[in-house]
């Protein structure tokens, strides 16, 4: 395998281009859970990568809280939840694990795979540790399927830094988080040292028996995050995103999603619009949107952020719009949806 890495020169090349600008979210957005917040949302696959139908439509997981008190207060109390996607409308099904069942203090992102046998194996981050006092950052990939609840991987501390945090906060901590599954492996959002700091990695693992570092943010990010690999046109394509304050210097580049290409899933990689930007949100909402997520039918899905200051009165909590890519090797578009 070999490790890609994001550097400043990809940076330099990022310009203003329609190609690769999110379109403004005006005007208000329907919720599609009224009383919660819901961000950082997934599909249940097939193990091929498709979205999975069920009875005719889609089942699709997110992370979910109550809608009260700052927003960023959502991450501390966060839950997985069940949701239907029926003609364009978003039903409720409720939490997807009973309460006390997961092991941490809460669940955060990753993804949920259809096995051939009908099952469903939701691969996801616990946060800190159930029954504890306050919240703790420390994070655990558990693969939940059949009410078992199993470990699936740790970080090879040879590569990555573990994420043990007490304290912290977004885009302050460690990360061993996301996992995406892709073809019997997984993808997860990892931290690497840099002198006496931490940088943003992909660990590419094989369920327990080893990971390496898939690619590096050289010096310039803190925080990668959910990263996720669609294969088009014979190509795999990797996308992660990350948010504008934790590029060092901040604001380096827009919050956004990011992306590079290769032939094969160990790489090497190159950096998609030769910097890796693929959607960057627009410079007047520079916050409007985040967590992005490419689909194998290149729809792409995030969730409505701050559409001005970080306060209640501004946040979105709930499925952004819509939008497309098109992928022509190394060069992406955006598409109406």
């Amino acid at each position: 395998m070999t490790t890609t890495r994001w550097t400043r020169h990809h940076l330099d090349l990022i310009t203003e281009d329609p190609a690769t600008t999110a379109p403004l979210i005006l005007g208000p957005v329907e919720p599609a859970l009224p009383g919660f917040d819901l961000w950082d949302m997934w599909p249940i696959q097939e193990e091929d990568g498709a979205t999975a139908l069920f009875d005719g439509r889609e089942l699709w997981m997110g992370l979910t809280a109550p809608a009260l008190g700052h927003p960023e207060e959502r991450h501390d109390v966060a839950r997985i939840r069940l949701l239907a996607l029926d003609d364009g409308k978003w039903i409720d099904l409720g939490d997807v694990f009973p309460d006390g069942a997961s092991p941490g203090s809460r669940e955060w992102s990753g993804t949920a795979i259809r096995r051939a046998d009908g099952t469903i194996s939701v691969f996801y981050t616990a946060a800190g540790f159930r029954g504890e006092e306050r919240p703790t950052f420390a994070q655990r990939v558990f693969e939940a399927r059949d009410g078992v609840h199993r470990e699936i991987t740790r970080p090879d501390e040879r590569y990555f830094l573990p994420a043990n945090d007490v304290e912290g906060g977004p885009g302050k901590i460690k990360g061993w988080r996301d996992p995406a599954w892709f073809r019997g492996r997984l993808l997860i959002a990892a931290s690497v040292p840099w002198g006496d700091r931490h940088m943003g990695a992909i660990a590419l693992t094989d369920s327990g028996s080893g990971n390496r570092p898939l690619l590096v943010a050289d010096g310039i990010n803190r925080e990668i995050e959910r990263p996720h690999v669609v294969v088009h046109g014979g190509l795999h394509y990797l996308f992660f995103c990350t948010h504008r304050q934790s590029f060092e210097p901040a604001d380096a580049a827009p919050t956004g999603l990011y992306g590079f290409v290769g032939a094969a899933l160990e790489g090497p990689y190159e950096p998609l619009n030769g910097s890796g930007l693929v959607i960057g949100n627009p410079q007047t909402q520079p916050d409007q949107a985040y967590a992005w997520m490419v689909l194998d039918d290149l729809r792409v899905v995030s969730f409505l952020d701050y559409r001005g200051p970080a306060d209640r009165a501004h946040f979105g909590g709930t499925v952004a719009p819509l939008v497309r890519l098109h992928l022509d090797g190394h060069r992406t578009r955006l598409e109406p949806c």
